[in-house]
């Protein structure tokens, strides 16, 4: 990857304009890099690497992390590290950390272990193990502060470690779900010798969650339809958007998609699941099938990558598309489709793997089925979307029986 800083900012800015950044937040961004390189000049540096840019943010800002910086620095912290993800990985960090998370004592040291058995054996997602690692090292200064070792833990610790926290519900109950599987990992593993899952008791999560984003099929249609397929872009857009609201695939397993993953004999795909590991086989469906060969013959650029998508602009054409590029081309079609309100709700691929749950609901579809589509392990993740489907829940109200008694009448 480009280690000149220069060239590597060239580079970035281009992506900012493909991902359809606004002027003022990308005018902000270009000057909080302007200031890096000039910081880079007055010492003779012309390369940037990780260690220089985490100089530069810790003499500037105090900090790598967002923990205690200024309100008025972040954006400029979040350029850099920006430049430093985009070097190692080729593209930008989702979100920039709030702490930097150094885990202390025996249970940080098991900590860490799990974490890197969740990499090396279970094969997680990073950003999964992101997401563990955060509510593991919340645990770990919790536990650590007050020297209770993982054999002394009670439900009174786990409850009283939440009252600290303060998290909403929705993060306790992903909380919960990493401590619950760590401890386990823990005790299966003979690293300590009682299992405190069980004191990892449940929230009433699931009766307070909000309901999933969905869209009706006009919108998605109009929003498909919206889609200009003469260009090179546009044949690839349409098959974004296809596979997103056909399949109901996360922008992962979209970017992820391979040439290894097509039966063309059988007609069928088979994607083994990002987020969750299984496997899936999906039948290749004509429409499906003529906008990849339509992209393949008519709009992807020459590339070595296996993925079968990649990018058509400028200094990544031929690259891996990234899992914010499709976000940010379903964005771009519900605005040109004028879907109403669509900035008020979630507008991501994940919305259009919602809605294809919902409006199969609307057609009679069995959970089990739309579960078997969608790649739930099971059918509760998938029974959310009952909440959503007002029609047939009407359908199940039963009649009030006429009461024969006294005891409610008017009384005179």
């Amino acid at each position: 990857m480009e280690s000149n800083i220069k060239l590597l900012i060239e580079q970035c800015n281009q992506e900012l304009s493909d991902l359809g950044y606004k002027f003022y937040h990308h005018r902000k961004i270009c000057e909080a890099w302007d200031e890096l390189m000039h910081w880079m000049n007055e010492r003779g540096k012309t390369d940037l690497n990780e260690t220089i840019g985490y100089q530069y943010c810790k003499e500037t800002f105090g900090s790598t992390v967002l923990s205690g910086i200024a309100k008025q620095d972040q954006l400029r912290l979040r350029a850099v590290r920006m430049l430093i993800s985009y070097q190692r990985d080729g593209d930008f960090e989702y979100r920039t950390p709030t702490i930097s998370r150094e885990f202390r004592g025996m249970s940080g040291k098991l900590m860490r272990e799990y974490l890197q058995y969740l990499r090396d054996e279970a094969g997680l997602a990073e950003s999964t193990i992101s997401n563990r690692s955060r509510y593991l090292h919340d645990f770990n200064g919790y536990l650590e502060e007050r020297g209770i070792a993982l054999d002394n833990i009670a439900v009174d610790t786990v409850a009283d470690f939440y009252e600290q926290q303060n998290y909403s519900l929705a993060v306790k109950h992903n909380c919960n779900t990493t401590l619950r599987l760590f401890l386990n990992h823990a005790y299966d593993s003979g690293v300590v010798a009682r299992d405190s899952s069980y004191c990892i008791l449940p929230v009433n999560y699931d009766q307070q969650r909000k309901l999933p984003t969905t869209y009706n099929e006009e919108e998605i249609r109009r929003m498909i339809g919206a889609v200009e397929r003469a260009s090179s872009i546009g044949k690839r857009d349409y098959l974004v958007l296809l596979l997103a609201s056909v399949f109901g695939w996360r922008s992962s397993d979209i970017s992820s998609f391979c040439f290894d993953q097509i039966d063309w004999e059988e007609n069928t795909i088979g994607i083994e699941q990002s987020k969750t590991g299984a496997y899936e086989i999906y039948p290749l469906l004509p429409s499906i099938g003529n906008a990849i060969i339509d992209y393949l013959k008519n709009g992807r650029p020459k590339s070595d990558a296996q993925e079968i998508i990649v990018a058509g602009e400028c200094r990544k054409k031929g690259k891996k598309l990234s899992r914010q590029s499709v976000h940010a081309i379903v964005t771009k079609y519900m605005a040109r489709a004028n879907i109403c309100n669509w900035k008020e709700k979630k507008h991501g691929a994940h919305s259009l793997r919602h809605s294809l749950a919902s409006n199969l609901l609307k057609k009679n579809v069995s959970i089990p089925i739309i579960s078997t589509v969608l790649g739930h392990q099971s059918t509760e993740p998938t029974k959310t979307y009952l909440s959503i489907d007002s029609l047939h829940l009407r359908q199940c109200a039963l009649p009030v029986p006429h009461l024969k008694t006294g005891y409610y009448e008017v009384q005179a």
